[in-house]
């Protein structure tokens, strides 16, 4: 169930420290990691309410210059986002609904926020829930924190450097904004991502609903050969990587275009949770604020496999 409504937007908390409040804090990003910044959390988590809002009502359709849908709950998530990292930190702000940064400006940026305000415009327009905010901090072009909130499924994922992923479900860990709250400062006494499965299972693959293609269908095809049965997960936005993250799910194989927003946070959750994100082709790990914002082909491999390459596999 999404969240109501009528669920009012709070204004946002300011996150306290021993060392003060967290905006005195932008200087150095590794402050910014131990706790996942509860500050930038709340952030999310307001955007999702505010997209909620928009979810339960009805949805009006825009068409941007690449034919991608539009609609107002990417421009309210976008909006209060972009002011709320903008209030706390002198961090500059990219956001798939901005507009676009020259490279000439953004190439000296050592340390920046990279944001989808709305991943999974078409899951949010078919209204089957799968659609997420995501944040990510970049620092020298890696992912060093990731918040990825489903706000129609009530999950939490965060990652950062140092300090593992998490997954916080609405119902058992928080109830409303409050609980959050509560929840973050306790976050890292919860079982850390990946989580045991209680059950064998085949090799597990997690595969786009909207963008499955040929080259997808002949990778699955090659690992069923190499591995015997394999099991299919299809999931919408950048929940693919996250069901990786937390154990559902074993590879995601993504042979098809992505842009840097789309992938940044939830990059920094799996990588936290001890698995690996790599260029099909040159098995590097995917960078950020490259010239060119569009991902090269990439694989996602579980903790088990985090020493797999494509070739091995």
């Amino acid at each position: 169930m999404g969240i109501l409504a009528h669920e009012c937007i709070v204004p946002y908390f300011n996150y306290r420290c021993q060392t003060g409040s967290i905006s005195a804090m932008h200087n150095d990003y590794r402050d910014l990691l131990p706790d996942y910044c509860p500050a930038a959390v709340l952030a999310a988590y307001d955007a999702g309410v505010a997209i909620m809002a928009i979810y339960n009502g009805e949805i009006d359709i825009e068409y941007k210059a690449d034919q991608s849908p539009l609609t107002a709950a990417d421009k309210a998530s976008h909006e209060l986002i972009m002011a709320r990292l903008q209030a706390h930190w002198d961090f500059p702000v990219l956001s798939e609904e901005s507009r676009e940064v020259p490279y000439d400006t953004r190439r000296d940026w050592q340390d920046f926020w990279l944001v989808d305000p709305l991943d999974g415009t078409k899951e949010f327009i078919k209204r089957n829930g799968e659609f997420t905010v995501n944040i990510a901090l970049i620092h020298e072009g890696r992912p060093v924190l990731g918040i990825v909130f489903s706000p129609a499924l009530g999950l939490f994922y965060l990652g950062a450097e140092g300090a593992g992923a998490r997954l916080l479900r609405r119902g058992e860990h928080f109830c409303d904004r409050d609980d959050l709250i509560r929840a973050l400062a306790a976050a890292s006494e919860l079982p850390a991502l990946p989580l045991a499965q209680t059950a064998e299972r085949p090799l597990t693959v997690v595969a786009s609903r909207s963008h499955s293609n040929d080259a997808t269908e002949s990778f699955i095809a090659d690992l069923e050969k190499r591995h015997g049965r394999v099991e299919l997960r299809s999931i919408g936005s950048s929940l693919k990587l996250c069901l990786v993250a937390d154990g559902t799910a074993d590879v995601y194989p993504r042979i098809a275009p992505t842009m840097e927003w789309d992938t940044a946070a939830a990059q920094a959750v799996a990588e936290a949770a001890g698995c690996r994100v790599v260029d099909f082709c040159s098995d590097e790990p995917l960078r950020y604020n490259k010239m060119n914002l569009t991902n090269p082909y990439f694989v996602v491999y579980g903790p088990t496999w985090a020493q797999t390459t494509t070739e091995s596999i």
